[in-house]
């Protein structure tokens, strides 16, 4: 009954966001359809790095290869936007399976270096692929009539990102109420015991990062047509990693609400920094993120929960653990 109830309120705060272009400024509109992009990306994340526990660092990878694909496919095949779109997830699916058997085999610090590096070496292969991609000068996604597909406006990508940011939480939420999603937190507790008792590991990891990546993807094709004009050095932007990191630990790593609080609550608080504080909002929102991080080390959702549940607030515990 509760999880018919969420889906049901779900649906309604969906149907409300459809509207909601309406009554919102231009501005209002560009920075809801930011916040949607990264409720979209760090759920992707959440499945590799949350509730399987391999922290990947590259998953700014799948980002730069779902936007330069489409970009590619739009520009030197003449291909639709619509078109591109789910090729180019469906490539990024496949390219995290294929570094996915080698580099899974790695845990912990080794497998977040080894996937940075791999997002680093894919930003490099994209810069020398002058001919094909543009280089470090970037390549211009085609938007006008007759040729490429015409640009959505604000309203538009507004919906875009927004049918992407329910795809990923309905399909972590499908996950995390699977019997894949239940092998997978297996994983994250005891690789070996959940081998032990039966789990495919290898195939569980690689097929949740394929997932993660396909959604990543996604978001960067989307991404990518969004600017029109794409470069390597944003689109393999580690800072766009981080930034998911740290929306699903302020959240909640390894539940399908943790990341959608994280974004939410992590693009509005930098928003409003940033037209009240331009000089600082660097500074003040890095205080920001320590601050939660150490008084909520679980995230906001697993302390809710656990203050819900047995009706105590543990960030009293975590005061004196830190003897703050």
């Amino acid at each position: 009954m509760s999880r018919a109830l969420g889906w049901l309120l779900g649906a309604a705060v969906v149907a409300g966001m459809i509207v909601a272009p309406s009554q919102l400024y231009t501005g209002q509109v560009r920075v809801v359809t930011t916040v949607l992009m990264f409720v979209a990306l760090a759920q992707a994340w959440n499945i590799i790095g949350g509730l399987t526990g391999y922290a990947c660092f590259g998953q700014v990878a799948f980002f730069g290869i779902g936007g330069y694909t489409t970009a590619v496919l739009m520009e030197h095949v003449n291909w639709s936007f619509w078109l591109a779109l789910p090729v180019s997830a469906l490539g990024c699916a496949a390219f995290a399976a294929l570094i996915g058997l080698p580099l899974l085999r790695l845990r912990g610090h080794y497998f977040a270096i080894a996937t940075l590096g791999v997002a680093e070496g894919m930003r490099e292969v994209v810069t020398n692929l002058g001919p094909l991609t543009g280089g470090g000068a970037g390549i211009t996604v085609p938007t006008v009539a007759g040729r490429g597909t015409l640009w959505l406006g604000n309203d538009g990508f507004y919906l875009l990102f927004l049918a992407l940011a329910v795809l990923a939480v309905a399909v972590a939420a499908l996950i995390a109420h699977s019997r894949f999603g239940y092998g997978l937190r297996a994983i994250n507790q005891d690789e070996d015991a959940a081998a032990s008792a039966g789990v495919n590991t290898t195939r569980a990891k690689v097929l949740a990062l394929a997932i993660s990546a396909g959604i990543t993807g996604l978001v960067g094709s989307a991404y990518a047509f969004q600017q029109v004009t794409i470069y390597p050095q944003r689109l393999f932007d580690v800072d766009i990693t981080v930034t998911m990191i740290v929306m699903v630990v302020i959240g909640g790593a390894g539940t399908v609400l943790g990341p959608l609080v994280g974004a939410v609550g992590l693009q509005f608080v930098s928003e409003h920094l940033r037209q009240n504080y331009p000089q600082e909002h660097i500074l003040v929102l890095g205080a920001v993120i320590v601050l939660v991080v150490l008084l909520f080390p679980a995230g906001l959702v697993t302390v809710a929960r656990t203050a819900v549940a047995q009706r105590r607030l543990t960030l009293l515990d975590t005061i004196r653990a830190y003897r703050l």
